[in-house]
């Protein structure tokens, strides 16, 4: 199994930027893909972001393309996202998941506990 850990969620200005991380540790050598998602409250949990473990290709929701980069630093087992002018509708607690298919984000082989992201208006 993967476990995985996020980190650097908090409260900031709308325009502002933040930066999540989202630590793997286990058996990561069978990740495939690490997708970022997200819930507001009163949502269902949406697709933000997705990253190939291997080639590094990168998917984005409309939402937030444009403003917000998946990243990966494979010898740390570490995907990030940075996340750029942020709006209030990017409030929300984001996840990261360990997808098993990189075209599939259902495809999820085990999720983080979350991290808290708040954007003030």
């Amino acid at each position: 199994q993967v476990q995985l850990v996020e980190s650097g969620g908090g409260l900031v200005q709308a325009g502002g930027s933040l930066r999540l991380s989202c630590a793997a540790s286990g058996r990561t050598f069978s990740i495939t893909a690490v997708g970022w998602f997200r819930q507001a409250p009163g949502k269902e949990r949406e697709f933000v972001a997705v990253i190939s473990w291997i080639s590094g290709l990168r998917y984005y929701a409309d939402s937030v393309k444009g403003r917000f980069t998946i990243s990966r630093e494979n010898a740390k087992n570490t995907v990030y996202l940075q996340m750029n002018n942020m709006k209030p509708e990017d409030t929300a607690v984001y996840y990261c998941a360990q997808l098993q298919r990189y075209s599939d984000p259902g495809s999820v082989g085990s999720w983080g506990q979350g991290t808290q992201v708040t954007v003030s208006s």
